[in-house]
């Protein structure tokens, strides 16, 4: 099984990429990061970020398309997750107006499954990625399971390791219950302290080495470092920070 490799998911870089996105990603690739996920392409076109992409080598791992577009644009989030280079169109959350009962997670679920049906006759895979919301009780079932009871094999998780131990489940045991289904996960770690405050994947008190071996049995192929929130590291130092420790656990 060949190894996953780690990618920036490029949302750490949100504002540095807003001012210059080719030049954010020329400081990622130069970084060593031989791949990024796109989160949002501000002033740029979907086209200009590829053609970037191209010419520093960068692989795609997967994007980030809110459900909306998917739902209501679907021709134009097809294009942009080709465009993009990518199999992957992965939902980056569940919209408000579905959360506030368990009817409305099941109407997310079933809506997931029209859009899933469609991308994969583009030959694309739908994915979704979990804050700590989804783990809120409705009438003794969560959010989250009550999504995957209804949801089709051809949808994806996205587990972000960060979110899963922030809604008080273990992101080991959640990557084992999707093994196989795990193609890209979002790598995040948690410091320690009130606030539970993110910080650079390695530093933080996620089992790490668990964490690993988890997803290189479950078959992941893309390991996106996200960082939302980096002080007191500037986001691009703390981009940097997460590939040294994982360059550490022998990953590239």
């Amino acid at each position: 099984m060949a190894e996953p490799v780690v990618a920036m998911q490029m949302y750490t870089l949100r504002n540095e990429a807003a001012e210059d996105y080719p030049g954010t990603l020329r400081e990622v690739a130069d970084m060593g990061y031989k791949a990024v996920q796109v989160s949002g392409t501000h002033s740029y076109s979907a086209a200009e970020i590829r053609n970037v992409m191209d010419d520093l080598g960068l692989g795609s791992a997967g994007t980030h398309v809110g459900f909306a577009m998917m739902r209501d644009d679907f021709n134009a989030a097809v294009d942009l997750v080709k465009t993009l280079n990518t199999p992957y169109a992965i939902v980056p959350s569940c919209p408000g107006e579905y959360r506030e009962d368990s009817q409305g997670w099941m109407r997310f679920a079933r809506e997931m499954n029209e859009v899933a049906a469609r991308m994969k006759e583009e030959g694309l895979v739908l994915g979704y990625h979990n804050h700590s919301f989804e783990f809120k009780d409705y009438g003794g079932k969560t959010g989250y399971d009550i999504l995957w009871e209804i949801a089709s094999d051809d949808i994806q998780p996205e587990i972000d390791t960060y979110w899963v131990r922030h809604g008080d489940h273990d992101p080991v045991a959640m990557l084992k219950r999707f093994a196989g289904r795990i193609d890209v996960v979002h790598f995040k770690d948690m410091g320690e302290g009130e606030g539970k405050p993110m910080v650079p994947v390695g530093d933080g008190i996620l089992d790490w080495p668990a964490i690993l071996e988890a997803c290189r049995t479950g078959g992941a192929k893309w390991l996106d470092i996200e960082q939302d929130r980096c002080e007191p590291l500037a986001p691009l130092d703390a981009a940097r920070k997460s590939l040294d420790n994982c360059r550490k656990w022998g990953l590239a």
